[in-house]
């Protein structure tokens, strides 16, 4: 399992993916699930993903290799960011059926991914789409501006409480971040190190980003915080009345 959330704010784009990869409690592996392409000053595209390790690989590995005419990866160069959550979507399925009719692959195996596909070209504003595993997708709009894929519910509570479309994008990031502390310390499957990326709207600069691991000062800080405020929350909450006996 894994955890990936994306936010599409006024100001830009908030991207984050944990790193954890599981197989059983005793096969534990990281992989980065964050791939960014871009187009120098023309567009940035960025590719998150949960589910299947192998599909996931094998999806990222042909939307990479599939060049254009300027020998960049085709996906930078499509006339918007629709074009290229349908390439991704494509190409899952693509994918999926080639592995699951391999002969003795069909049998009990999930091939099953998604990805949430965000970034901006130029000519439109930055864009959010959550693709499925069948290849189909929805967009990120204001009233529901982010996505989020893999092992989401521990993280959604603090995700709807405080975030809107007008979230500034370092509120945005102490949220995501918060979101995935409530989700490690409740799943074993989701873990560090995060990748997190900026992305302010119109720079096409992919450069804000950072990596957080168990020593990350900030990170530290945070989680400490969040769970001190939490506790003095609950103690100032009214205490129950009696309850009626009978």
């Amino acid at each position: 399992m894994t955890y990936c959330v994306a936010l599409n704010l006024a100001e830009g784009l908030v991207l984050a993916s944990d790193t954890r990869t599981n197989a059983g409690v005793d096969h534990i592996a990281t992989f980065t699930k964050m791939r960014v392409l871009e187009k120098p000053g023309q567009a940035v595209v960025v590719l998150m993903s949960a589910g299947n390790l192998a599909t996931t690989q094998s999806v990222l590995s042909l939307l990479q290799g599939r060049r254009g005419e300027d020998g960049l990866p085709a996906i930078v160069s499509v006339p918007s960011l629709y074009e290229a959550a349908v390439m991704v979507g494509a190409v899952l399925r693509e994918v999926v059926a080639r592995d699951a009719s391999a002969t003795g692959m069909n049998a009990g195996i999930d091939f099953g991914s998604s990805f949430l596909v965000a970034g901006q070209i130029a000519g439109e504003a930055p864009r959010l789409f959550n693709v499925y595993p069948q290849g189909n997708f929805i967009e990120a709009t204001p009233d529901t501006p982010y996505f989020q894929i893999g092992e989401s519910k521990y993280g959604k509570p603090i995700i709807d409480r405080v975030v809107d479309y007008d979230t500034a994008l370092p509120e945005g990031a102490t949220c995501v971040l918060i979101s995935f502390d409530s989700t490690i310390r409740s799943n074993l499957s989701v873990g560090l190190p995060i990748d997190l990326m900026l992305y302010l709207r119109d720079s096409f600069d992919t450069r804000q980003r950072r990596r957080f691991d168990e020593n990350d000062a900030y990170y530290r800080e945070i989680r400490q915080a969040w769970s001190r405020g939490l506790r003095d929350t609950f103690t100032r909450l009214p205490v129950l009345p009696p309850l009626a006996s009978g």
